[in-house]
């Protein structure tokens, strides 16, 4: 049940109809179901026109700013979905910056950059000073972040994402408050003993002028795709299926609370280099509601709009337009283990047209082998990851992963290196 005004943020009582507070009309628990949420009753009549509009094929470059330089390479991406700009919100991710893979580009967002320095306040009254902008993406803007007042500690640092009011970060936003509460996220770790789970802690939200929306976190540390470009786009299988087997715990975690993530990308999964076991999932622009009440959405091709999410990693129920499910999750991150290990898939250089990339995932659905072989060449093939491909693929829409299974499939190469996901992961990152 709804118990928040998006808007401002203050508790209200689920049977109110408008904020007491701010005025604004408060929306039901059937608007967001099963589509994506939006703020603004108007924008209704838009999402005909987003179903209808064609997949652009024109893409424009912004330059991307990076915590270590600016700037830094630059990321092949789709415009950020607005409710002022009805089309498509699709991501092509990130090329290897060896061989013909280069370089990246990215799309610009519908908002401005604030300047460092800027204050803002959230609802409950705590002030957070804008430091470096970290990166800029079709979800918005990331920040570092300091505290203004007194209520945290001032060296502490934090992350700040900021977005259009009305933009997707409004759906992040709506997810992060009911599915994601920390004090959620602990019970859950104690039924399943583990140590660590990588769900962002939020701890803050408001809206800053007219026009901006904004998330606060706990420090999250540096994205995967930040530690790739560090390197050689190349990881070992060591930490491969280490972050893997994290992530499965968070998807886990959020396919229990009713969601799925819909965008499982190197850009959205963080270690932290101050302790390397700490590895987040975040980035939750796209998180879908698949089971509203304990009901499964059923599987409509073009109920939604088609290759919402990364181009590279999305499934194929999301070039579709039916609703992601559990098993898209599971596919994406497949995809990735793929990418992170051998530098490319095989449609990598086919991202500025989404139907190629659609046919090539259509052809290697049920052929888990031949895309192995493909990307790795005269390399073995790590059993583990054909186990997980052959799994992955053959979920039915509505069908519950084994995740256990899944787990112990990707943990056995650590346990013959004495290994655990828990331990640091085996990587070398810089702050």
């Amino acid at each position: 049940m709804i118990n928040f005004c998006p808007q401002c943020g203050q508790k209200v009582e689920t049977a109110f109809h408008f904020c007491p507070v701010c005025g604004n009309k408060l929306p039901k628990e059937d608007d967001e179901e099963p589509m994506q949420l939006t703020p603004d009753p108007s924008l209704s009549s838009l999402k005909a026109l987003r179903q209808n509009e064609p997949v652009p094929e024109t893409r424009k470059t912004v330059e991307w700013i990076s915590s270590e330089k600016i700037p830094a390479s630059t990321s092949t991406e789709e415009e950020v979905w607005s409710p002022q700009a009805a089309s498509p919100s699709t991501k092509v991710a990130s090329k290897a910056k060896f061989g013909p893979r280069s370089p990246r580009r990215l799309k610009s967002t519908s908002v401005a950059p604030l300047p460092e320095g800027k204050i803002l306040t959230d609802q409950n009254s705590k002030q957070w000073k804008l430091g470096k902008l970290l990166n800029q993406s079709v979800c918005g803007l990331m920040y570092e972040a300091q505290s203004a007042s007194g209520a945290c500690p001032q060296k502490q640092r934090y992350f700040l994402k900021l977005d259009a009011k009305d933009g997707r970060i409004y759906n992040e936003q709506i997810f992060l408050q009911r599915a994601a509460k920390k004090i959620t996220v602990d019970k859950w770790k104690r039924m399943h003993s583990v140590p660590l789970l990588g769900i962002p802690n939020c701890i803050g939200f408001g809206l800053h002028e007219s026009n901006y929306r904004f998330l606060v976190f706990s420090e999250l540390g540096r994205t995967v795709q930040s530690i790739l470009d560090d390197g050689t786009n190349l990881l070992t299988e060591k930490p491969v299926f280490q972050i893997a087997i994290r992530v499965l715990d968070s998807l886990e975690y959020i396919h229990g609370n009713e969601y799925v993530h819909g965008d499982i990308t190197a850009e959205n999964i963080y270690v932290n280099p101050d302790d390397l076991a700490e590895v987040t999932l975040a980035g939750y622009c796209f998180a879908f509601r698949y089971c509203p009440g304990g009901k499964h959405v059923a599987q409509r091709d073009g109920s939604r709009t088609p290759h919402e999410g990364t181009i590279e990693f999305i499934s194929l129920d999301g070039h579709r337009g039916a609703g992601p499910s559990r098993r898209s999750d599971l596919q994406s991150l497949g995809y990735c283990m793929v990418k992170w290990l051998c530098g490319f898939l095989p449609w990598t250089d086919d991202l500025a047209d989404v139907h190629k990339v659609m046919e090539q995932k259509e052809r290697y659905q049920t052929d888990a082998v031949g895309l192995l072989r493909l990307c790795f060449g005269r390399k073995p093939i790590p059993d583990a990851l054909h186990n997980y491909l052959q799994q992955a693929m053959a979920l039915a829409f509505e069908e519950e992963p084994d995740y256990e299974a899944l787990r112990k499939l990707l943990g056995k190469p650590l346990e013959m290196k004495r290994a655990s996901a828990y331990d640091l992961v085996d990587l070398k990152v810089v702050p």
